[in-house]
């Protein structure tokens, strides 16, 4: 039985693909770069930002923080809102708790936005512990942010974590859990392909909300 439960946010608890993508365009088009379909702009849900700016338009490091600014000055006042909870999620996350399980909330987005969006879901009241990045760029990465979530649960990184669980629809969510030596349950109905999170893998793939909620209270 998982115990203790780390779920990533976008594509995992939300859908925000208006928000993220609109931002990302706005902020691209600042600096010449049209993208007129932001389905195009996906795979910027789920990686740190700076990477993906960098991956995907080789934003060089000397623009970065300005492109950085240009697609928060839109996100944190209007693309956060762009966003909607998959079906069946409050349940499932009520349903854990009156089961006893711990909840976290492990985002590569920063931490203040995630507590908004999480607020304007109605939905913080049901994590025990919400940990993010910074806005100056402090642990970005997934692996320090589930570190980070198993040392404010009280759970040793180097002890048995057979009872915690990663929750999560990318690659970057599954290689984290794995080197982390973490159970991790990927999710389908989000960003990543199954053939991505096999890939990456993941051993147990949930395609729906009601099949995650099964598996996370067997």
């Amino acid at each position: 039985m998982y115990k203790y439960v780390l779920f990533d946010l976008d594509g995992t608890i939300s859908d925000p693909k208006v928000g993220i993508c609109t931002s990302v365009q706005t902020a691209l088009k600042k600096y010449g770069i049209d993208v007129p379909d932001i389905n195009t702009l996906t795979p910027f849900i789920g990686p740190p930002l700076r990477d993906s700016f960098r991956d995907f338009y080789h934003i060089k490091p000397e623009d970065m923080e300005d492109v950085i600014a240009a697609y928060r000055a839109r996100f944190s006042t209007v693309g956060l809102f762009e966003n909607d909870l998959y079906e069946g999620i409050p349940e499932l996350l009520s349903a854990l708790k009156e089961n006893g399980r711990k909840l976290a909330l492990a985002s590569s987005k920063p931490r203040v936005f995630v507590e908004k969006i999480l607020k304007y879901f109605k939905i913080d009241g049901f994590f025990d512990v919400i940990m993010g990045s910074e806005l100056d760029g402090t642990r970005e990465n997934k692996s320090e942010i589930i570190a980070e979530c198993l040392r404010l649960l009280s759970l040793d990184p180097a002890g048995d974590l057979s009872e915690a669980v990663m929750v999560g629809d990318r690659k970057y969510d599954v290689e984290a859990a794995i080197a982390a030596h973490l159970p991790t349950v990927a999710v389908s109905y989000g960003y990543g392909s199954k053939e991505e999170l096999t890939a990456a893998g993941a051993e147990v793939i949930a395609e729906t909300v009601e099949e995650l909620k099964s598996i996370l209270l067997s």
